[in-house]
């Protein structure tokens, strides 16, 4: 029951300081009164529908099957349902290409995760729940490099690593491992320089990293994360634009980032088991 309450209190809150501030019929729309499950103005009544890719990747989701609860993704969608007051049989999951979710219209689901950075031109279309997970730097490397197997940050101050210049990348090259990496003008360059073996490592995104490594680069591994420092892509759920579940959602996130919960799933999913350790200061 607290937690429920901490949801419904999130949403309250939430609009009510949107009615002060502005005061418009636009953000109106998306307040509901209550977040209690009978309130909730779900696809089906009594049902959460939820939608992921078609397919749904390792490590978002395992196996391409996202009702099982595995994969990062996976175990969001479901600890989300769970803060909203529905059990796991009440979910029920649908598939929906990635640029068809993202743009205007009605959707036949009630938000619908797959990786969506929070941006102010998709905001145009869609909604969007707090953050669920801002994207890290890291090192996609390969098996028998000079840098597999190091663990913090001080292991890599002789590697030559490399970043696409203008990104977020480079800049962690240079203020957090505190050197200066060989630039590239796109990502495409740095994995060619990293599959001759002209480069140790190439630092992007780590969902990036996670493409690159077990995709692009032949015996590709991930060395390791790079500290979060609160910057890089942010991905949030998608809804219907104006949609009355947003504030909810947006609450039951909030929700699960207080009580820990969001930071466990973190751990399991994008480090731990997907072998993507944070490395060491």
């Amino acid at each position: 029951m607290q937690k429920r309450f901490g949801i419904f209190a999130v949403a309250v809150i939430a609009a009510a300081l949107t009615l002060t501030g502005c005061g418009s019929d636009e953000s109106s729309s998306s307040q509901v009164a209550s977040c209690e499950k009978a309130d909730l103005a779900t696809i089906t009544e009594g049902k959460l529908t939820i939608a992921t890719g078609e397919p749904a990747y390792y490590p978002w989701v395992i196996d391409d099957k996202p009702e099982s609860g595995e994969g990062f993704e996976g175990a969001v969608a479901y600890a989300v349902a769970k803060q909203l007051g529905f059990d796991a049989a009440d979910v029920e999951w649908v598939r929906t290409t990635f640029d068809s979710a993202v743009t205007p219209g009605e959707k036949k689901f009630d938000f619908n995760l797959q990786q969506f950075s929070i941006t102010d031109d998709r905001k145009k279309a869609v909604d969007f729940s707090s953050p669920y997970y801002t994207a890290p730097q890291a090192i996609v490397s390969f098996k028998g490099s000079k840098i597999e197997g190091k663990t913090s940050l001080a292991e890599l101050k002789d590697a030559k690593l490399g970043a696409a210049v203008g990104t977020t990348s480079l800049d962690a090259v240079e203020n957090q491992i505190g050197i200066k990496p060989q630039v590239f003008n796109d990502n495409a360059a740095g994995v060619s320089a990293l599959k001759n073996k002209q480069i140790d490592g190439l630092v992007v995104d780590l969902p990036t990293a996670f493409y690159l490594s077990g995709v692009e680069v032949p015996n590709g591994l991930i060395v390791g994360q790079l500290p979060s420092t609160g910057a890089g892509d942010q991905f949030g759920l998608l809804l219907s634009k104006d949609s009355k579940l947003t504030s909810c959602v947006t609450g039951a996130v909030d929700a699960i980032t207080a009580d820990g919960t969001l930071a466990a799933i973190t751990d399991q999913w994008l480090a731990t088991d997907a072998g993507a350790p944070v490395l060491k200061p």
